[in-house]
């Protein structure tokens, strides 16, 4: 289902006429403020929505042969130090509505009594955020959230998870906004879902907005305690005082990344500021002086090295774009 913005004044040329936009650009805006690597070169034009409305009019604005990036929190993005042309626009703390919702569009609402509850977010949402919203609505299953260090649009895209549980296990419908500035509604179907990837079966291009997630009442103290949990075996196996994406590669069937990478002798390696983390090889931290070039560096060379010795191709989970230096 498809819901149109209200648009009063269209430029022919090509998009929409702007004095309608009411967020903020920034010009040659160091994207190392904005990824959690904090390395990397400028965004060329990066914006700021001032709503969902706004970013609506600022996506039809953008000529079709721009590219547009959406970025949350940027712990899964590398932007290579030669900078990135097209627009870049960011969600978090834009995108923020959660709540706990009785009804989605075209479908009856929730019987009163039923054993569980719609909650929607908006992809501007912290994942940790969503997890402790649940357990204090005495919701319980989206504990593992709390262990993504992104936001819920990008958990939505990347199918994200941890601790035998996935994103889109819990999704019932999903919200998204498409090139004309068009909001569509669309259910689990309409996409092919596997590990650490959703993509729509009818491609084209289109940016998730948000989701409906269905997760059974219970006990919400136990679901906090299950929180902090897993928040202190997060912090006890991965290197979270120093600057970093988190898991660099997915795991090949029946394996794990990490351990091949250990397996080669790669744990502690670097390339200028880039290291393989001693503490976990799945992780390439920042240790103060790393450049987007070194981090990339270090990334082929992991690659190219299991690829030698294990014949297993890593996939990377981040994302690197722009121009090279």
């Amino acid at each position: 289902m498809r819901h149109d913005f209200r648009m009063s004044e269209v430029d022919v040329a090509g998009g929409v006429a702007d004095p309608v936009l009411r967020g903020r650009f920034l010009y040659n805006e160091p994207m190392k403020k904005h990824v959690s690597w904090r390395a990397g070169g400028v965004a060329r034009r990066l914006y700021i929505p001032a709503d969902l409305e706004d970013l609506a009019w600022l996506v039809r604005s953008v000529p079709a042969h721009e590219d547009i990036y959406m970025v949350g929190l940027g712990s899964n993005l590398l932007v290579r130090d030669g900078g990135v042309a097209g627009v870049i626009i960011l969600l978090h703390g834009v995108l923020k509505r959660l709540a706990i919702e009785s009804r989605i569009h075209g479908l009856p609402p929730e019987p009163a009594d039923i054993d569980t509850a719609l909650v929607y977010a908006q992809a501007g949402v912290a994942s940790p955020k969503l997890a402790r919203f649940a357990a204090n609505h005495d919701l319980v299953g989206g504990e593992f959230w709390a262990g993504i260090p992104g936001t819920v649009g990008g958990a939505i895209a990347m199918n994200a998870g941890c601790y035998g549980s996935e994103t889109w296990d819990k999704l019932v419908q999903v919200e998204t906004l498409d090139r004309q500035g068009r909001l569509n509604e669309r259910r689990p179907e309409e996409y092919v879902v596997g590990y650490r990837h959703a993509a729509l079966k009818d491609a084209q291009q289109e940016w998730f907005i948000g989701g409906w997630f269905r997760l059974a009442r219970g006990d919400g103290a136990a679901s906090r305690e299950t929180i902090k949990t897993l928040l202190k075996k997060r912090i006890d196996a991965q290197p979270l005082n120093l600057p970093n994406a988190g898991s660099v590669f997915r795991n090949p069937p029946g394996d794990y990344a990490a351990r091949l990478i250990e397996s080669c002798g790669l744990k502690g390696f670097r390339i200028g500021g880039a290291q393989v983390s001693d503490k976990h090889a799945n992780f390439i931290v920042n240790l103060g002086t790393a450049t987007a070039t070194d981090i990339e560096r270090l990334i082929e060379h992991v690659e190219d090295s299991v690829a030698a010795r294990t014949n297993v191709r890593l996939i990377r989970e981040v994302q690197i774009i722009g121009e090279r230096q």
